[in-house]
C-alpha cells in the first residue's frame, strides 16, 4: 500500500449486513476520499475468496443460521486470518464479533468454532435481549470520543487475558457480563456489539482504522456537522432512556 491509497474489504454482505451495519464501509470509504486517499473497495460475497492484500476488512452482524455460515466459510478459506497475520485491520460488529472469537453458539444450540483472532468466547444468555441505545467510553489507550450506538444481541461475550475491552458501557449492555465491558481489540482486530451503524454515530473510529492502516499519528480534519449532529441526538437518546 503506498501512503495515499487503500483497500478495503466488506466481508459476505451477503450473509452479515444487519442493522444497516453496511454503512460502516460507506463511511471509511467517505473519510478517506475527503482526505484525498485513492480507495479501492471491494465486496466479498460467501462464493468469493477472501483476498490477504487488503488494508482494512470490515465485518457485520447477521441472524443465526447466516452467521454460521459465514464462520464455517472463513475458516475453511483461511484469507481473513492470512490478512491478519500480514498486518491487516479488521473492524467486526455483533454477530461479525463472536466469529472473531474462539467460539460462539450456533443456530442449532452447539458451539462453533470461530477464527481465534480474538480472545474472546461467546455464549448465548438466558435472560431478556440486550437491545436499546448503548453510551460507553472507549479505551483510553485508543483516544477516542465516547461510544454511541445500538445493541440488539442475546449473546454473552467473555474477554479472556489477551483482549482488552473496546469501551466501558454508562448505559446497556455491552458484552452482556454484566462487568460492564463492550466489544474487544486487540493490536489491529477490533469487535463490538455497536449497530448504529456505529461509524455513522462514532466516526473517529473509521479515523482511526485509517490511521492504522496508513501507520501515521493524525489525519487531516474533514466536515463533521453532520456526524455530531447526529452523535449528540444519539446520546441524548440513551441519557434519557437509561
Amino acid at each position: 500500500m503506498s501512503q495515499n491509497s487503500l483497500r478495503v474489504v466488506w466481508v459476505y454482505p451477503d450473509l452479515l449486513s444487519t442493522y444497516g451495519d453496511q454503512g460502516n464501509v460507506l463511511v471509511l470509504e467517505r473519510r478517506a476520499r475527503q482526505r484525498r486517499l485513492d480507495v479501492q473497495r471491494l465486496d466479498v460475497r460467501s462464493d468469493q475468496q477472501i483476498p490477504t492484500s487488503g488494508d482494512i476488512y470490515l465485518i457485520g452482524g447477521g441472524e443465526d443460521r447466516p452467521q454460521r455460515l459465514a464462520a464455517e466459510r472463513l475458516r475453511r478459506d483461511g484469507g481473513l486470518n492470512r490478512a491478519v497475520a500480514n498486518g491487516a485491520i479488521v473492524f467486526s460488529v455483533c454477530a461479525g464479533y463472536q466469529i472473531l472469537g474462539h467460539e460462539f453458539i450456533n443456530d442449532l444450540g452447539q458451539r462453533e468454532q470461530g477464527l481465534g483472532l480474538l480472545d474472546v468466547i461467546s455464549t448465548r444468555g438466558e435472560g431478556e435481549r440486550c437491545v436499546g441505545d448503548v453510551l460507553g467510553d472507549i479505551d483510553p489507550q485508543l483516544g477516542l470520543p465516547p461510544l454511541t450506538g445500538f445493541e440488539n444481541h442475546q449473546g454473552i461475550t467473555h474477554l479472556g487475558p489477551t483482549a482488552r475491552p473496546f469501551a466501558r458501557v454508562r448505559y446497556g449492555k455491552g458484552n452482556g457480563t454484566g462487568d460492564g465491558t463492550e466489544g474487544a481489540f486487540n493490536d489491529t482486530v477490533f469487535g463490538t456489539y455497536m449497530h448504529g451503524p456505529v461509524m455513522a454515530r462514532n466516526p473517529h473510529i473509521a479515523d482511526l482504522l485509517l490511521k492504522l492502516a496508513l501507520d501515521v499519528n493524525a489525519l487531516p480534519p474533514v466536515d463533521d456537522r453532520w456526524y455530531e449532529a447526529l452523535r449528540n441526538e444519539r446520546i441524548a437518546a440513551a441519557t434519557q432512556s437509561a
